[in-house]
């Protein structure tokens, strides 16, 4: 959590930095968020609350957040220094050209960088051929997304206010939210700006980690919750922009293929049995999205018969995750 802070006190006064000290007790972080905060009053504020999990100090993070835009930065990752500055002078000239009339940003996105641990060469995930460079563009500018390119909270910011006009609200004492925190404003999105620098930095390969893949299969029932309510979240009118709403889709078969295919790699009955009710769960909620989901690529490949359908499905999981190193 030090080098976090420290990586983003290089913002200065242009930054709040919001420490949520989201209930710890076995360890310092309620003292180093005050210690902090007693040095840095002007730019760094620390609340405490009762332990709520990640999703409950995401909202308690923007319930006291005053800055226009609105960044989540975990406490295992930081900040590059010299894209930190960029991305700052990026937003304040976006933000004088709204105060003069012209169309306000709403979403910011970057590359990040894969910090593996024993990684000798780290990924770095940019959408160079997604979003237009270094200009405001709009939904139907985009390009194709590949397997590895969808948003995630580490390449996005967004507009304070917006997040606040959509009624974001995080489930408690639950991880993988941060699919939510990306999914559930994209409909208000409207105007969006990509700059192609490596600013976030993404540390992994704790044993402990949400991601790591054990992990993920002794908590399938929070990646199973997130899922059911980001399915829950989506309508087909919910946007009038057809590129949005295709990409929401395709969001959403990524969440369906990652449960389903932890599902399968558990080789335990009782959770492939989960797999089952939950393609069924996206049938009762709405067949036309059911049938988007089922029958694409990612659907029928976690969805093949038997204990040898199965067994391909893991084989190619297991080929993808080394190519393109994804957790």
């Amino acid at each position: 959590m030090d080098k976090c802070i420290k990586s983003l006190l290089a913002g200065g006064d242009d930054v709040e930095i919001i420490i949520v000290d989201d209930g710890s007790v076995k360890d310092n972080t309620a003292q180093i968020a005050d210690d902090y905060a007693a040095k840095y009053p002007g730019i760094i504020k620390a609340v405490h609350q009762e332990n709520g999990g990640h999703g409950e100090a995401v909202n308690t993070g923007l319930k006291n957040s005053t800055g226009k835009f609105f960044k989540v930065v975990d406490s295992d990752d930081w900040v590059d220094a010299k894209s930190y500055k960029r991305v700052l002078a990026t937003l304040k000239e976006l933000d004088r050209k709204a105060s003069e009339g012209d169309d306000e940003l709403d979403m910011l996105v970057c590359n990040y960088v894969y910090d593996k641990v024993g990684a000798k060469h780290k990924k770095v995930i940019r959408y160079e051929n997604v979003f237009p460079k270094d200009r405001m563009f709009t939904w139907d500018e985009i390009g194709h997304f590949k397997l590895d390119q969808y948003i995630l909270m580490h390449s996005v910011i967004y507009r304070t206010q917006l997040l606040k006009d959509c009624g974001l609200q995080l489930p408690k004492h639950t991880f993988y939210v941060d699919n939510i925190f990306v999914f559930e404003p994209l409909p208000s999105v409207k105007n969006m700006y990509y700059l192609d620098t490596n600013f976030y930095r993404y540390f992994i390969g704790r044993e402990d980690q949400s991601v790591n893949e054990q992990i993920m299969i002794k908590r399938i029932d929070q990646q199973i919750r997130v899922t059911k309510i980001m399915l829950d979240y989506f309508s087909f009118d919910i946007t009038d922009n057809d590129k949005c709403l295709n990409y929401m889709i395709k969001y959403l078969r990524i969440m369906m293929e990652v449960s389903s295919i932890m599902l399968i790699i558990s080789k335990d009955d009782k959770l492939l049995a989960k797999k089952e009710e939950l393609w069924q769960y996206a049938r009762r909620k709405d067949e036309k999205l059911y049938r988007k989901l089922r029958y694409s690529i990612l659907g029928w490949t976690v969805n093949l018969p038997g204990k040898v359908g199965r067994a391909v499905s893991s084989r190619g999981y297991r080929i993808m995750n080394r190519i393109i190193g994804f957790n």
